[in-house]
């Protein structure tokens, strides 16, 4: 397809030459501009951005992978771009500059036009026309409409349906942005404005449960680059976000499992896992695995995607590096069901390999700390359960923790009565 055939999206062409871009760079005013065109431009003493007329401060251009990417697959695309080709780009600035206007600012066009943008995160359309929305900012403008007020008025966030359903397809949107790999950085803006993180606490107690769902992928998505561990240290720290998560946890709804990553999440920081403690997480997730473990039938039920037994092996993950804490030891303990809950994922036909290989790890560490932990786990038939474990096809390293134990125990060694 040649360029004379092609109608140049606007998103596509310099700001200077017009023409499509060949090479493009960004200044720090963030406007991008063909190489050639704005060295020409600073090489005349120019020390202006030709579109915003902005003082740069700055003047080093910074090469803009992104765009080049895009424009590459929209050459290498053509007539096969769909739906219609260059003004499926224009269009896409088009409804962003509408969501964002504050000419036309009612509650239903702005609803209107976020439903038109999911639409283009469905499989139909092509990952190109999603990558637009990344060149085009979306992700930061969706966070400051979800978080920062704008369209959405704190006191209507809970009270109003439509307030309701625009926050669950923006945080959807943000969502799959996040999945997209780009622009962590832009979450930082959570942390940085106090009535945000306020907004976000609020959401996560009033919200639905495809919010709370979404909330907790944006946590998952904190803990994952180091642009963000201190949004992921600010929100393992904020008691009333973490008790709220917990008691998402206990109600085994269908955002349990989201639930569960995201308190793992926030566990990847060691000064998150007292707070995590002290909000009620090792009870929460004892309840949780009780829960799951006790349904009918010993089938792999399905949960969102995801089979029971993995999702209890991620818990009991988080089980093992909250025993860490001397807090985290007294309240498994002290839980009722704490260590009857271990010694049960010991060797269970819901518990795979990694669950049990936990297990064995946590009763070795409260065990080793606790006479009352050690009486409670033999009482609970935990000497069976290690004996058939160590005769099963688990792995070098569980049969190692498992001969530990089974030492650690031995002085304590009872029969218990049939």
């Amino acid at each position: 397809m040649s360029e004379p055939e092609m109608t140049i999206p606007h998103l596509f062409r310099c700001p200077i030459s017009l023409d499509l871009f060949e090479d493009p760079v960004t200044l720090c005013t963030g406007q991008t501009y063909d190489r050639s065109s704005i060295e020409k431009w600073l090489g005349t003493g120019n020390l202006i951005c030709p579109v915003t007329m902005q003082k740069l401060h700055d003047p080093s251009i910074v090469p803009n992978h992104t765009l080049r990417h895009l424009i590459h697959q929209w050459l290498q695309l053509g007539p096969q771009f769909h739906p219609g080709n260059s003004a499926t780009i224009d269009s896409l600035a088009a409804l962003k500059h509408t969501l964002q206007s504050q000419e036309d600012d009612t509650l239903e066009n702005k609803l209107q036009v976020l439903e038109k943008i999911n639409v283009f995160f469905s499989g139909e359309y092509s990952s190109f026309s999603r990558s637009c929305f990344v060149q085009l900012g979306l992700l930061p403008l969706l966070l400051e409409l979800v978080f920062g007020g704008g369209t959405i008025e704190e006191s209507h966030v809970v009270s109003n349906n439509d307030h309701m359903k625009f926050i669950e397809i923006a945080l959807g949107c943000i969502v799959k942005l996040l999945h997209l790999g780009y622009d962590l950085e832009a979450l930082n803006i959570i942390k940085d404005d106090e009535s945000k993180l306020a907004t976000f606490v609020v959401l996560f107690e009033k919200g639905t449960i495809t919010v709370k769902s979404s909330l907790c992928h944006i946590i998952e998505s904190a803990s994952s680059s180091e642009t963000t561990q201190e949004l992921c240290y600010v929100f393992g720290n904020t008691q009333k976000l973490v008790h709220e998560i917990v008691l998402v946890l206990v109600q085994n709804c269908d955002a349990s499992e989201d639930a569960v990553k995201a308190i793992l999440a926030l566990c990847s920081l060691n000064s998150n896992r007292e707070s995590l403690v002290r909000e009620g997480a090792i009870e929460g997730i004892i309840t949780y695995i009780s829960m799951i473990s006790s349904s009918s039938g010993n089938e792999i039920t399905q949960i969102r995607g995801q089979n029971k037994k993995l999702v209890t092996s991620i818990a009991m993950g988080i089980v093992v590096k909250l025993l860490e804490l001397e807090s985290g030891r007294e309240t498994l303990v002290s839980h009722p069901n704490g260590v009857d809950t271990l010694v049960k994922l010991v060797f269970s036909v819901k518990c795979d390999q990694d669950c049990s290989d936990s297990a064995v790890e946590a009763l070795s560490i409260v065990c080793g700390d606790y006479m009352s932990a050690r009486e409670q786990a033999i009482g609970a038939g935990v000497m069976t359960k290690l004996l058939l474990l160590m005769q099963s096809h688990c792995a070098t390293t569980t049969k190692s923790k498992t001969r530990m134990l089974l030492k650690l125990l031995k002085s304590k060694w009872i029969q218990v009565p049939k």
